[in-house]
């Protein structure tokens, strides 16, 4: 069974929350992509909307936003995601995952892109209750 663990930003205060997404919820995320929005139920926030803003996968490579596909290729890039050089001019070939949620992804990292009529803190204590 797929289980990822997913890092939510909230851009308003600046926190980040950790959950766990497995079982149906998990397998509904199979297939979506880099930039696409999901429903709060998956994280146990009902009435948020949630921007999917990247991830990696279970051996700690980083998805990238202009990699088509779901699986792990060895380009060449020159900055972004993935690598940061400390000059102009250099490039290296590094392994990058695209941008495709499959079931070899661990991390999610998602954006509050709409709240909901609880505040997280409220909404995350009710499920663990």
């Amino acid at each position: 069974m797929v289980e990822f663990k997913a890092v939510i930003g909230d851009p308003k205060s600046g926190k980040t929350y950790n959950r766990t997404i497995a079982g149906h919820y998990a397998s509904a995320l199979i297939g979506k992509k880099i930039g696409d929005d999901v429903d709060g139920l998956f994280v146990s926030l009902p009435g948020y909307k949630l921007k999917i803003t990247g991830g990696s996968d279970k051996d700690g490579f980083p998805m990238r936003r202009d990699l088509t596909g779901p699986r792990r290729r060895r380009v060449l890039v020159s900055g972004g995601t993935g690598f940061h050089p400390d000059r102009r001019g250099i490039r290296k070939r590094k392994n990058l995952r695209g941008n495709t949620i499959s079931g070899d992804i661990l991390q999610l990292n998602l954006k509050i892109s709409q709240r909901g009529p609880k505040s997280i803190e409220d909404a995350f204590k009710e499920k663990s209750q």
